[in-house]
């Protein structure tokens, strides 16, 4: 007997993982739907924002466009320009530059046999001041030394022979007259410059170059500087002044003579360019010695109250002090004395960077209680406060003790 056939099990398909292509579409869907919202959103801020500022500057528009009709007959003036306290240096030169003038003036020069061979012109500056109730014009003694055939030229154009009163090459100051002074012409006020600080503002008048009617602005750079002027000789080493104004303020040949003023147009110095060794920098003849010096000039044609100590000497630094064996390293060494007079010149020589020396003098630090650090010190306070023929009390560094002695000071031969 056969055996029925079993009948076959069909196969159950079994179940298949989903595809991973799947969830990379969604993925990229769900970025899409991002990137859309963003744009979509930024768009709609950037039409709000436009919207917003297009109304604003609409608004803007009709003000400015009223304002523009409410100034249509307002007549603008030409530009001021204002510094500090509303100060206009446009109506600052305009009040000064009718008492500025150009001096000029004609040098001899002589051939090799000192024989007169010719004459060149110079030229410089000047302003006119009051003194005694007489206007003059002052200027720097260099501008005027060794000339003849003076005149001064104002800022009309109008030029006059002048004729020198009186100078001092000490201080290079000079004193020029014209007689009769034209008419109408305004006098620079002196005030003193001892007021003056590090910083204030000023202005120089004056013709540098030349270039008559020039102005130029700066500050006070520092104050009681020593300078030494420019020679007219080879053999001479030029003419050393105290106590001078140094300033930021430009001043060229020509600027010579002229005034160093205030914002408010007062006179605080003169300027100088006959400087040696001064590029970049300028200097002025302080008020304070014009003031001293005009009256003795005008009456008797010279000034001769000039101090000294009759003393020669540097300033002290470490160096100096380490050789010498004392902890003071500020003050004036007094080196020698050609006159006595209470100071203590030195006794040994040496060399300390490379310049000879002569220590064993006096240090001197103080003059009636007044610190001195250096020459410029030194020569500033004796040319502001004493004359010849006084007494100072110096505090001097003698034989390493501090002490007071008294000094006579002398006159300038």
């Amino acid at each position: 007997m056969e055996t029925p056939p079993v009948p076959s099990i069909p196969s159950v398909p079994q179940p298949q993982p989903q595809p991973q292509k799947n969830r990379h579409f969604s993925a990229v869907i769900l970025i899409i739907l991002v990137l859309v919202g963003l744009v979509a959103g930024g768009l709609i801020g950037f039409a709000l924002t436009y919207s917003n500022f297009n109304s604003r500057l609409n608004t803007m528009q009709t003000q400015l466009q009223g304002l523009t009709q409410n100034t249509n007959n307002i007549a603008y003036p030409n530009a001021t320009y204002l510094v500090n306290s509303n100060v206009s240096l446009s109506q600052l030169y305009q009040q000064v530059k009718s008492s500025v003038v150009v001096i000029q003036d004609l040098v001899p020069a002589y051939d090799f046999f000192g024989q007169l061979a010719g004459y060149s012109q110079q030229q410089g500056s000047g302003f006119v001041t009051t003194v005694n109730n007489q206007q003059v014009i002052v200027t720097n003694n260099h501008v005027i030394e060794n000339a003849v055939n003076e005149t001064a030229t104002f800022a009309d154009g109008n030029s006059y022979p002048a004729k020198v009163l009186g100078s001092d090459p000490l201080s290079d100051l000079a004193v020029l007259s014209i007689s009769p002074m034209p008419s109408g012409v305004t006098s620079l006020t002196l005030v003193s410059s001892n007021t003056l600080q590090v910083g204030d503002p000023v202005v120089a008048v004056g013709s540098p170059y030349g270039l008559s009617g020039t102005l130029t602005t700066g500050v006070i750079s520092s104050l009681g500087r020593t300078i030494t002027e420019e020679s007219s000789s080879s053999s001479s080493t030029g003419q050393t002044i105290p106590d001078i104004i140094q300033t930021s303020t430009a001043i060229n040949p020509g600027n010579s003579g002229g005034p160093l003023v205030t914002y408010g147009g007062e006179v605080v110095g003169i300027t100088t360019a006959d400087i040696s060794n001064s590029q970049g920098l300028g200097f002025a003849i302080p008020s304070d010695t014009i003031s001293r010096e005009i009256g003795s000039l005008v009456s008797s044609g010279t000034y001769t109250q000039h101090p000294t100590i009759n003393a020669q000497g540097t300033d002290m630094n470490y160096e100096i002090a380490q050789a010498m064996k004392t902890s003071v390293t500020y003050g004036w060494l007094v080196e020698s004395v050609s006159v006595q007079n209470g100071l203590k010149g030195g006794n040994t020589q040496t060399t300390i960077l490379g310049s000879n020396i002569i220590i064993g003098g006096d240090i001197i630090t103080a003059i009636n209680g007044v610190r001195i650090t250096n020459t410029d010190d030194l020569l500033s306070y004796l040319e502001q406060h004493t004359l010849p023929g006084q007494t100072a009390n110096f505090t001097v560094v003698r034989d390493g003790q501090s002490q007071t002695v008294s000094v006579s000071i002398g006159q300038v031969s």
